[in-house]
């Protein structure tokens, strides 16, 4: 049976990425100061304004102000055409306590409760060396290239804000060939698309296809809707986390938990996202399945998991999925603490994660694959 399934991902200058950008570099900058920081920083921007908000309780000093100029001028943007707003105040003393003394683990000093309650998901699959979706990875290849592309002015007159779509057609559950691209590309006011099309696609379509399977069929679109001048937050509102898909696994499996960016690990959404990834990517690596989804269930105050779930959509053939599942919580400690250090998630790495996905990309330490021999042990 053949489908189409796709993706979508945007560069670092679309307003939603901005404010992504931002708060985690707010993170970072608390962390590096105080790696027990707890941080949720929400971040919208707009016309000439950038607004940062949230709760930070810190013994660090972040200085909110330069970092989002810093980051504005970075990704393109005049940080002199924006007011910039701080409004900031500590965590609700109810949600650090259930963090600091877990109702479950009351004799273990060094655990610590989950910040919130959640269910989150984590897949992998074998459809590309990245072990994730070949959409997925092909969308955040072009808007990566786009982006560079702009900062070597490798393609002339483009903008910070852009745009990529990727459809593929699957038979029987593999991906068989790229059948559409969609790229929106911001311009300067003179340039015209049919200017610089042979330069995209010499500089960003065809090595973000390297290794794909493609065809003369493949239809590529670029600028649909036509002049693309006004772009980023003069153009559309930003606000952080609403590219909840982009940053995960595009529509291949169910989306869990919130917004990941401008959250301490001590949130279950962002900590136990990663896990959630680490897990199903080992397993796929150890070729227990091709296809693997894991969701993890927990509550706030509470340090284990209420629940883990596997599903390998039929694809493993060593055991059934609730077996896997109760060697999944033998090989990984799933506790927030558990995690935090298994992960090194109190190192200021988060601004990294902002732009072009938070999965399959080897750099980060959930998408490590050493946990797999340890869990053919426990299934043998």
């Amino acid at each position: 049976m053949r489908t189409f399934y796709s993706a979508e991902s945007v560069t670092e200058g679309h307003p939603d990425k901005l404010c992504d950008l931002i708060a985690d570099n707010v993170l970072d900058a608390c962390l590096t100061g105080d790696p027990a920081s707890r941080v949720a920083c929400e971040v919208m921007a707009t016309r000439g304004h950038i607004i940062v908000a949230g709760e930070i309780t810190t013994e660090a000093n972040p200085d909110v102000f330069n970092i989002a100029r810093d980051v504005l001028h970075s990704v393109g943007y005049d940080p002199k055409s924006f007011q910039i707003d701080c409004y900031l105040h500590p965590q609700s003393p109810d949600i650090a306590g259930a963090v600091e003394v877990p109702a479950d683990s009351p004799e273990d000093d060094e655990a610590i409760g989950a910040g919130d309650q959640g269910v989150v998901i984590g897949y992998a699959c074998n459809e590309t060396p990245e072990l994730m979706p070949m959409p997925v990875v092909i969308a955040h290849r072009l808007t990566s290239l786009l982006t560079l592309a702009r900062m070597t002015d490798a393609v002339h007159g483009i903008g910070p804000d852009g745009k990529a779509m990727v459809v593929v057609e699957y038979e029987d559950d593999k991906p068989l060939r790229v059948d559409q691209i969609l790229l929106s590309v911001q311009h300067e006011a003179g340039v015209h698309i049919e200017d610089i099309q042979a330069d995209i696609f010499a500089q960003v379509i065809l090595p973000a296809l390297k290794g794909m399977p493609t065809d003369d069929r493949m239809e590529v679109i670029l600028n649909p809707s036509g002049s693309f001048v006004v772009g980023g937050p003069e153009a559309d509102t930003g606000l952080t986390g609403r590219k909840l898909m982009v940053d995960a696994y595009g529509p291949f499996v169910s989306q869990g938990g919130g917004a990941l960016s401008g959250k301490d690990p001590t949130k279950i959404d962002r900590t136990a996202a990663y896990m959630a990834r680490y897990i199903a990517k080992n397993i796929v690596a150890a070729n227990i399945a091709d296809r693997c989804r894991v969701a993890l269930t927990y509550a706030i105050g509470m340090a284990k998991p209420m629940a883990v779930t596997v599903d390998t959509f039929q694809t493993c053939f060593r055991c059934d999925d609730e077996y896997l599942a109760a060697a999944v919580r033998h090989v990984f400690d799933l506790t927030p603490a558990g995690m935090i250090e298994t992960l090194h998630l109190q190192q200021p790495i988060y601004a990294r994660t902002a732009v072009g996905g938070h999965f399959g990309r080897e750099d980060f330490p959930w998408e490590q694959v050493d946990k797999s021999s340890l869990l053919m042990r426990a299934l043998s």
